[in-house]
């Protein structure tokens, strides 16, 4: 607890240094100037990153890196990895206050990147993917998932994923369950799943952030992005009627015993693991994951049986079927105030190389202009998630961790384990998330 507390505070001072003006005193240069002149001369530039080191990012950033190098002796890309989130918003945050933000820095379109962005400190992305004639080329979803609510771009995507409910389709025999056709379906099947011995869905409670996708999906379904954007700004309550759905939706799914027990304690691998060996009935993943659930590395107890389904719909549901999360991962901003010659260059050969290189590690390119590379021990899902992402709907769903201020999500956070497991009311998390959002949302959102 001590820890949520000092980030929060430490996100306070970081937005009030940013948004005064504060800090070493460095100017800050126009966000919309993405052509500098002057010369090209090699250095070394840095990533502010959080990113699995052996992932397919790193991976061919890296490959790219050394191949900008042979060409322009003297030039390193550093990358500077922290892998936990938690600990990496903090120190990006208070990087951001003292002015000493590398050259490039992961971000989320969170309300603290929309000031970074307002005061001056990004590029703007759209003109300079625009300007690199690379604009065009990529995915609809991948850009729109890094874009402000006014439709601005300041992160440039490496991924394109979409996010699914794979399923082991002998223990939905066993119980005699189907897909759940809607979203009010899922305590049905849970407590069939129940009464069978199985586990219904693995979670990886842990990382907090897989919970709290569940609570962005009743409200999605019921109005689009329009809710969580009036919410996060307080200007919605959860005691609206979309948002009383939501958390008792949520309280559904606690009471159906949906989730394994003490899921509130376990991990990312341990979750998936409850999956592939065949204890849980159902996990919510996305395609990064195709290595893991889609090929024939996969458990041959259960291989045969894993199928996939996407987020269901509500009975007058304002959004479509094949429209649900398609992330496109953290997104990289450019710093405004280092940006050079050197800096546009080597963005530009690397933006023109990344969709062939990240493709052949086997995942989908956040632009259509590449053919991915299907592994050849790759079961017939691995092809099927890679189409899906080419038929994402206009609209996407966004996980409600990059739209809340970061008080707000971190109370969030904390109190959906408690609504999932019957330790407080669907009133008393009601009250209790209203109070925060309403003391904290304004003021993120604040003009200044």
């Amino acid at each position: 607890m001590k820890t949520l507390r000092t980030m929060t505070v430490a996100a306070a001072l970081a937005l009030a240094l940013i948004v005064s003006g504060c800090g070493t005193g460095a100017s800050v240069n126009d966000a919309d100037n993405i052509n500098p002149t002057g010369d090209i001369k090699a250095r070394e530039i840095s990533w502010l990153l959080s990113r699995p080191a052996d992932g397919g990012v790193i991976t061919a950033m890296n490959k790219i890196a050394k191949e900008y190098a042979k060409e322009h002796p003297g030039f390193s890309l550093n990358l500077i990895t922290t892998p936990d989130r938690p600990s990496y918003i903090q120190k990006l945050e208070t990087l951001a206050a003292a002015k000493k933000l590398p050259e490039l820095f992961d971000i989320d379109a969170t309300p603290f990147a929309q000031k970074l962005a307002k005061s001056g400190n990004m590029i703007n992305v759209e003109k300079l993917l625009k300007s690199m004639d690379l604009y065009d080329e990529y995915r609809t979803s991948a850009l729109d998932y890094q874009r402000f609510d006014d439709g601005s771009l300041y992160m440039v995507p490496f991924e394109s994923q979409v996010e699914v409910f794979f399923y082991n389709k002998a223990l939905f025999k066993e119980a005699g369950v189907e897909v759940p056709a809607t979203l009010d379906d899922f305590p049905k099947v849970c407590k069939a799943l129940r009464s069978k011995g199985i586990t219904p869905i693995a979670l990886d409670g842990q990382d907090m952030w897989p919970l709290e996708r569940y609570m962005a999906y009743y409200p999605f379904r019921a109005s689009g992005s329009d809710y969580i954007k009036q919410l996060k700004q307080g200007k919605a309550k959860l005691s609206d009627e979309v948002g009383r759905q939501a958390v008792e939706w949520m309280a559904s799914l606690g009471e159906a015993g949906c989730f394994q027990e003490g899921f509130s304690s376990t991990g990312y691998s341990d979750a998936q693991a409850l999956f592939t060996t065949g204890k849980a009935a159902i996990y919510n993943d996305g395609s990064w994951d195709a290595s893991a659930l889609a090929t024939d590395s996969l458990n041959a107890t259960v291989r045969n049986d894993v199928d996939y389904f996407h987020l269901p719909v509500i009975e007058n549901s304002a959004t479509a079927q094949n429209e649900y999360v398609a992330p496109s991962g953290i997104g990289m901003a450019v710093n405004s105030q280092s940006f050079d010659p050197l800096v546009r260059d080597f963005l530009e050969f690397a933006l023109k190389r990344y969709p062939e290189v990240y493709g052949a590690t086997g995942q989908i390119s956040p632009t259509t202009n590449v053919e991915p590379t299907i592994p050849n021990n790759a079961t017939s899902l691995y092809k099927r998630l890679f189409d899906d992402a080419d038929n994402v709907g206009k609209t996407t769903a966004m996980p409600w961790d990059t739209q809340l201020d970061s008080t707000s999500n971190t109370r969030l956070q904390q109190e959906l384990p408690l609504l999932v497991q019957g330790d407080v009311s669907v009133d008393e998390f009601i009250t209790t998330m209203d109070k925060v959002i309403a003391e904290n949302g304004p003021k993120a959102f604040a003009e200044d």
